[in-house]
């Protein structure tokens, strides 16, 4: 598939990376040489100098021959644009666009067909993963598939938690719930086999998949559902802090902290039951004044790594229960190893998530990239075809997919049902399936082929 990318910033990289390991022809289009140099240094990849919505500059990065344009420079303007230019002036590609501000998509009417076939909003992305996190207090990742009918979440493994040395038949028997499943076991960032006789060790990243309303019950079986989060403080008022302030004021006591005055007054009047506070969320007197010790989530949100790593990890060790922080450069994933810093959100895993879903070949409605990237947690629907290998018709046991690849929740006409060696699949199930390794992915993807 040849597709152009439009920025080649922390997105547009990180996509660029994701997608051009899975033998995909690859152009990139930005205005910042440096970032082109840096990124081509490190892929095999094509790049294209230039203001991304100019035709001209598109007409040399080959649009006319592209499969898919993923518009997701740093200006909604841009990116908004050139999905149109690209839409108006060429008939083949589809086109995918980020827009992150609140005014653009309250609009639904600026995306019609003919302008954008699909835009993506990082915030409004980020925002989710955030309100899961908060109402499965315990979870360190939580994904939503099937509409919402089925959950994927990771726990962490503690010294002394329940899951320290058990294996996992152990681990089901506690559990004795087939639609709740193991779907994979990372130790040290490296995926190690799923089967009854693995062992489980301490620091291990578990994921397992249930129907959502099970997740709370299956936090508290295995000792990890933490105390409910009712009082939340957000440092940053930027696009996701609003959107967080929106979701969360009716039913938390939430206060966000904002250092630019006039973007302060600005959500104080989209958010009139959210305590909103002008100051730097650095400060630790504010912080003390505003009695931190009393905060049950503190989460820094702002558009600056250093800034939340710091924010993050002073409210913690002021005396907030739990701390989270955004953050974009791998690099300062580092400097969470033995931080107070309770865990960290990526937003490009997020946004890598939404866009690849409409890249995979297979009929896929739900990706969630985890593990640095390195994994997908993937929805697909099943169809009967002539013309390729499919599950319709075969028993779990029958199909041939490759070690790897873990089954995880079948849904059938919006109905999640139990999984078993003898089950039988049929024209439409919906499959939510684990892959370890990205470099399986095309294995599910002949078995999903669209009708």
């Amino acid at each position: 598939m040849k597709i152009v990318i439009l920025g080649a910033g922390v997105t547009g990289s990180s996509v660029a990376g994701a997608l051009a390991s899975e033998e995909n022809d690859i152009v990139v289009i930005d205005k910042n040489p440096s970032l082109l140099t840096e990124l081509k240094g490190r892929l095999d990849i094509a790049t294209i100098e230039g203001n991304a919505a100019h035709p001209s500059i598109l007409e040399q990065a080959g649009i006319r021959d592209a499969d898919m344009v993923i518009a997701v420079t740093d200006r909604d303007e841009t990116n908004m644009l050139a999905c149109q230019v690209i839409n108006t002036l060429y008939s083949k590609p589809k086109t995918i666009a980020r827009v992150r501000a609140i005014d653009f998509l309250n609009h639904p009417q600026l995306f019609q067909p003919g302008g954008i076939d699909i835009v993506i909003s990082p915030e409004q992305v980020v925002t989710e993963s955030i309100h899961n996190l908060i109402k499965y207090p315990g979870a360190l990742h939580v994904s939503e598939f099937a509409d919402g009918l089925v959950r994927l979440f990771s726990i962490r493994v503690v010294p002394t938690g329940f899951l320290t040395g058990k294996r996992i038949h152990a681990v089901k028997e506690k559990l004795a719930d087939s639609m709740i499943r193991v779907a994979a076991i990372f130790r040290d960032g490296k995926a190690i086999p799923v089967n009854g006789e693995a062992v489980i060790a301490t620091g291990d990243e578990v994921f397992f998949v249930c129907p959502r309303e099970k997740v709370l019950k299956t936090l508290v079986d295995l000792h990890k559902l933490e105390s409910p989060i009712k009082t939340i403080m957000l440092a940053g008022g930027g696009h996701v802090g609003k959107r967080l302030g929106i979701a969360l004021q009716h039913n938390y006591q939430v206060k966000i902290i904002e250092k630019d005055i006039n973007r302060a007054r600005e959500i104080a009047n989209d958010l009139r039951h959210t305590l909103i506070l002008h100051g730097d969320c650095t400060d630790e007197s504010l912080l003390q004044e505003e009695m931190i010790e009393n905060i049950d989530l503190f989460c820094a949100i702002t558009n600056n790594d250093g800034i939340n790593l710091i924010a993050a990890g002073l409210a913690k060790k002021l005396g907030a229960k739990k701390s989270i922080c955004l953050v974009n450069n791998n690099s300062y994933l580092k400097l969470l190893d033995g931080s107070d810093i309770d865990l960290a959100i990526q937003p490009k895993l997020e946004t890598l998530g939404g866009i690849l879903k409409h890249v995979r070949k297979g009929d896929v409605v739900g990706v969630s990239s985890v593990c640095g990237g390195s994994a997908e947690a993937i929805e697909a629907i099943a169809h009967r075809s002539k013309n390729s290998s499919s599950v319709v018709g075969l028993r779990v046991d029958q199909v041939n997919l490759p070690d790897g690849v873990i089954l995880g929740a079948l849904i059938r006409e919006k109905e999640v049902i139990p999984v078993h060696h003898d089950t039988v699949f049929a024209e439409g199930d919906h499959v939510v399936m684990f892959a370890l390794n990205k470099k399986l992915i095309k294995d599910i993807e002949e078995y999903f082929q669209p009708i």
